[in-house]
């Protein structure tokens, strides 16, 4: 449980526990979660994020001239754009005007925006915390959209030396800081987010309203047994595939945010779960074979939206024929089916926990975010891997960097 709206049934059984208990797991997760809450207060700590008296680096009466803009642009890429994907995509019935992604390099993307949009009626968004990263700055190029006093382009990177920044002052474009002490999988409730979701029409301050919610002492002992037993799972290396079962088409882009949260501050040490999103009813049709008869290597969340919407299932009586799915609604459909699924896990003993969505609005998102980046903060630390670096990734942005010089 987290809360009324928000509710989180964890379904991990002891069974599958056995032989991968951490020692002194309790004790140890004690003093992680008085660290954390320390961290959170700490202004030159990652987590300061999460804390109510966060400070912007931003002001929102400069971003008030950026609201004319009916089309947005946003570059980057990994941590810098994901966030801003997945706040779009949760609120993509409520979000007025066209969004575009640069987050990868993608040729036939840069064509079809030149074809589309009027750039000098678009606002850019360009993202990179280093302000060098190579895929960000080479869509930008390739783009062609950089002149000096443009009144078009925010561009939010680290406020030292470095590309972006560097050239953000030579040509006078408006630039805002990305605090250093911040990565990017951590930074969708920092300008970096907020930003782009502030310009989208979102209410930012109540997406911030509700972080802590699963810090509460009511939640304390729910999240000790969740982050457990999860650290227990990784440990036995028996378990390394973290499934997202997802029946929210909505909650899509969070759950890719969610992948990068996971895979790169968990995968380390010959340690981690690769984590991976199964859209469901669909993969049904093409995965669920090896989810209950494959390798029992796999945890499961799933997550729905509990709302019943008003589509249904008619059949014209002209037709002749009956059906049994007649006047039902597509999300009743939806929910017999992972009613059925569940019933199957619990009687296989495939381990899983059920995370239900009741509203979609700003706080719930926000609770969301922070609740992953706590947990697998809690799970990390209960493993003695460091949840916030990723050697093995900037290594290879070395090389590559090497290749291209």
């Amino acid at each position: 449980m987290i809360n009324k709206n928000l509710q989180l049934i964890d379904n991990i059984q002891s069974k599958n526990l056995r032989n991968s208990l951490i020692k002194n797991s309790s004790k140890k997760f004690d003093k992680i979660f008085l660290e954390i809450k320390n961290d959170i207060k700490n202004t030159k700590k990652t987590l300061n994020v999460l804390d109510k008296n966060f400070k912007f680096n931003f002001k929102i009466s400069d971003l008030k001239k950026f609201k004319k803009f009916k089309s947005i642009v946003i570059i980057g890429i990994g941590g810098s754009i994901l966030g801003a994907e997945a706040i779009h995509n949760f609120f993509q019935s409520k979000i007025k005007k066209k969004i575009y992604f640069l987050n990868n390099l993608d040729e036939s993307k840069i064509l079809n925006l030149k074809k589309k949009e009027n750039f000098s009626k678009t606002l850019f968004i360009i993202i990179s915390k280093s302000g060098n990263t190579v895929e960000t700055l080479s869509n930008v190029f390739a783009l062609n959209i950089l002149k000096k006093n443009s009144k078009n382009i925010i561009v939010i990177s680290e406020k030292k030396k470095n590309f972006l920044f560097l050239l953000s002052r030579k040509l006078n474009l408006y630039h805002v800081e990305h605090k250093n002490n911040i990565g990017g999988r951590y930074s969708v409730l920092s300008e970096v987010g907020l930003i782009p979701a502030y310009l989208m029409g979102l209410n930012i301050f109540k997406l911030r309203s509700k972080l802590l919610t699963c810090l509460d002492k009511k939640n304390k002992i729910f999240i000790k047994n969740n982050t457990i037993k999860l650290a227990n799972l990784m440990k036995s290396n028996k378990f390394n595939n973290l499934i997202f079962l997802n029946y929210f088409p909505e909650l899509d882009n969070v759950l890719y945010w969610r992948q990068q949260l996971v895979a790169e501050s968990l995968g380390k040490k010959n340690k981690g779960f690769l984590p991976m999103i199964s859209k469901a009813p669909k993969d049904y049709h093409s995965l669920l074979q090896l989810y209950l008869d494959g390798p029992k290597d796999k945890i499961f969340d799933i997550l729905s939206f509990e709302k019943k919407f008003k589509v249904k299932i008619n059949i014209n009586k002209r037709l002749g024929v009956s059906f049994f799915l007649n006047k039902k609604k597509l999300s009743s459909v939806k929910e017999a089916q992972k009613r059925a699924l569940i019933k199957i896990f619990t009687k296989r003993n495939i381990p899983f926990r059920e995370f239900k969505i009741k509203k979609i609005n700003e706080e719930i998102l926000g609770e969301l975010f922070s609740f992953f980046i706590i947990e697998t903060i809690i799970v990390g630390k209960l493993l003695n891997i460091n949840p916030f670096n990723q050697p093995a990734v900037e290594q290879v942005k070395v090389d590559t960097k090497k290749l291209l010089t």
